[in-house]
């Protein structure tokens, strides 16, 4: 996958773009210093970056951690970032979060559960206790890697970051589009270089700063950002945005 903008336009801060990553889940994996790549059963990445994940009982990690009270492991958490339509190359993006694992027990276990059922309810919470154990990473870097580049990110920049303000509903916009519009998606690609209007054109992203097209060339793909005008926080400020990049004052906020 290519970057074919020399100048790139805004996009945001690679702190925000990785609270994006980490407030829309994904698939990840569990990577210890000393052991073998694993996907825990749940997790969820806190605004903090401190991280709650349940992994089966009986996993060598687990085994690993009660094994010594407040027993502490090194490990890495990856979270992939994937496009919300079927692209040959699906992953928009990578976080890696790299700290201590602790396992929890008792109370503490019970509080934490509860802390992430009252933001983010989920059926596998319940699995705690009951065949899960409670694991907690504690995060001292992050890193994210994607089109804008890779950048090092420290907790508390992580911390002090937001998710895109469009980060919950990118995936049903993005797949509406690709399913319905796709009339407004060639609208769209007229932004592209000359050299890529050839290409079959995706819908990959969408955020405050601008659209994420993929364009599936013949021998490589390649994303290219469309910038908006200005940065947008509402569905109206988007729908004007969308309007305008077609050239189109009436086109349907639907």
């Amino acid at each position: 996958m290519t970057d074919t903008q020399t100048k790139r336009p805004p996009a945001p801060h690679a702190a925000e773009r990785a609270r994006t990553i980490a407030a829309r889940g994904g698939h990840a994996a569990l990577l210890p210093q000393a052991g073998s790549r694993t996907s825990p059963l749940f997790h969820h990445v806190h605004p903090c970056g401190t991280t709650i994940l349940l992994l089966a009982d009986e996993h060598p990690l687990v085994g690993q951690l009660w094994q010594t009270p407040r027993a502490e492991v090194t490990a890495m958490l990856e979270i992939a970032d994937q496009a919300p339509v079927p692209l040959r190359e699906p992953v928009r993006g990578l976080l890696w979060l790299t700290g201590w694992v602790a396992a929890l027990d008792g109370q503490e276990a019970r509080d934490e559960i509860l802390a992430v059922a009252d933001v983010r309810p989920d059926h596998r919470l319940l699995d705690a206790g009951h065949g899960a154990s409670v694991l907690r990473l504690t995060p001292a870097s992050l890193v994210i890697a994607d089109a804008e580049g890779t950048s090092s990110i420290r907790p508390e920049q992580f911390a002090s970051a937001a998710p895109d303000p469009f980060c919950r509903n990118e995936d049903h916009w993005l797949r509406h589009l690709e399913v319905a519009h796709s009339d407004v998606v060639g609208q769209l690609a007229k932004h592209l270089p000359e050299e890529l209007q050839g290409g079959h054109v995706r819908p990959l992203g969408l955020d405050r700063f601008g659209l994420r097209l993929r364009v599936e060339a013949e021998c490589d793909d390649h994303d290219v950002r469309i910038a908006f005008s200005k940065p947008v926080s509402t569905p109206t400020e988007l729908a004007a945005e969308l309007r305008r990049l077609m050239g189109c004052p009436f086109l349907s906020q639907r």
